[in-house]
C-alpha cells in the first residue's frame, strides 16, 4: 500500500459559495489540510480515499476541529482503475453536483498498479486522468466548475517516453514525469474545456511535509526526515495554492496554467508542448480503455 493514493475533498454546500469540490489525498498532509480549511468554511466535504480507518481518523479530526458534521467517507483506489470507475458510478448516482475536482493524491514508491502500470505514473496521473475523464460532464453542468492538480516543481526533471511510460522503474526519475505528466494534462484539458464554464490549473504546493516518501528506502527517509522537519512548510502552508486555485475569484482566464505561490507562473518549453500534451491525452485514453 502506498500513502496519498486515493482521497477526494468534495464539496457540496458552502455559505456563498454553493460548490461540490471533488479531490485525492484528503486524509493526510495537503489534502486533509484542505478539506479542514473548506470544512471550517461550512463547506460539505466528502474525503474518497483507500484505507477507511485513515479517513475515519481524519474526519473525526476535521469534524472536531471544525465543529462540522458534513465530512462523509468514500471509497477510491487511484491505483485501481476499477476502483476509479466504481467510485465514480457511485458518485454519480449519489451526488447532485460537482464544483470543484481536486487531484490531490501523490505518492513516491516503487511496484505497480492493479492493472500493471508503474505505481507512480499509473496513481499521480493516470488514475486522475481517468477520474477527471469520468466526471467531466457532472463538472460541465454546475457554473463555474473547476480542476486542480497539484504537480511539483519536479516536473521540470520529467521526461516522457511514450514506448515506456508504464514501465518507469528509477523511483526518482518516474516521480518527475508524472509530475511533468500533471503539467500537461492540464495544459491539454484547458483547451478541451474552450467554450465550457469549466476552468482547470496544476500547481506546485511547495516542498512540504507530508507522508508521500513513506514508501521510499530507509536509507532516503534516513536524509529526507530530518531536512523535511527543518526546511519544509507545514501542510496548512502547502495547501494555500490549493485553496487559491480553487475558490480565488478572477483566475478562469488563466485556465491550463501553472500556479506556485498563489500565483500563475512560466513553465519550461516541455511542460507546455501542445504536441507533447496531445499525444499524453490520447495515449491515456487508450491505457484506460476509453478509446
Amino acid at each position: 500500500s502506498q500513502s496519498r493514493r486515493s482521497a477526494v475533498v468534495m464539496v457540496t454546500s458552502c455559505p456563498g459559495l454553493t460548490v461540490c469540490a471533488l479531490g485525492s489525498g484528503g486524509n493526510t498532509g495537503i489534502g486533509k489540510a484542505t478539506a479542514l480549511h473548506l470544512a471550517r468554511r461550512g463547506v460539505r466535504v466528502i474525503l474518497a480515499c483507500r484505507n477507511r480507518d485513515k479517513a475515519e481518523a481524519a474526519i473525526a479530526e476535521i469534524q472536531q476541529t471544525t465543529g462540522s458534521t458534513d465530512v462523509v467517507y468514500m471509497h477510491l483506489d487511484l491505483a485501481s482503475l476499477t476502483s476509479v470507475h466504481s467510485f465514480t458510478q457511485t458518485f454519480l448516482k449519489t451526488e447532485a453536483r460537482l464544483d470543484l475536482l481536486i487531484n490531490n493524491a501523490g505518492l513516491v514508491a516503487d511496484g505497480r498498479t492493479e492493472d500493471g502500470f508503474g505505481i507512480q505514473f499509473g496513481v499521480n496521473h493516470l488514475g486522475h486522468f481517468l477520474l477527471t475523464y469520468l466526471l467531466l460532464e457532472r463538472l460541465k453542468e454546475m457554473g463555474g466548475g473547476r480542476v486542480i492538480t497539484l504537480s511539483s516543481i519536479a516536473h521540470r526533471w520529467g521526461h516522457i517516453d511514450f514506448e515506456v511510460s508504464s514501465e518507469i522503474k528509477n523511483t526518482t526519475t518516474a516521480y518527475c514525469s508524472s509530475k511533468l505528466c500533471n503539467v500537461l494534462f492540464t495544459h491539454e484539458l484547458a483547451k478541451r474545456l474552450r467554450g465550457t464554464n469549466v476552468t482547470c490549473y496544476s500547481l506546485h504546493p511547495g516542498i512540504v511535509r507530508t507522508e508521500l516518501s513513506r514508501y521510499v528506502s530507509l536509507w532516503q527517509k534516513v536524509f529526507i526526515e530530518p531536512v523535511a522537519q527543518l526546511l519544509f512548510l507545514d501542510p496548512e502552508a502547502g495547501a494555500q495554492t490549493t485553496l487559491h486555485c480553487a475558490l480565488q475569484e478572477g483566475i478562469e482566464p488563466l485556465s491550463g496554467r501553472y500556479f506556485f505561490c498563489c500565483a500563475a507562473q512560466e513553465v519550461c518549453a516541455k511542460a507546455r508542448d501542445d504536441a507533447m500534451a496531445r499525444k499524453l491525452w490520447e495515449v491515456s485514453e487508450k491505457l484506460c480503455g476509453l478509446k
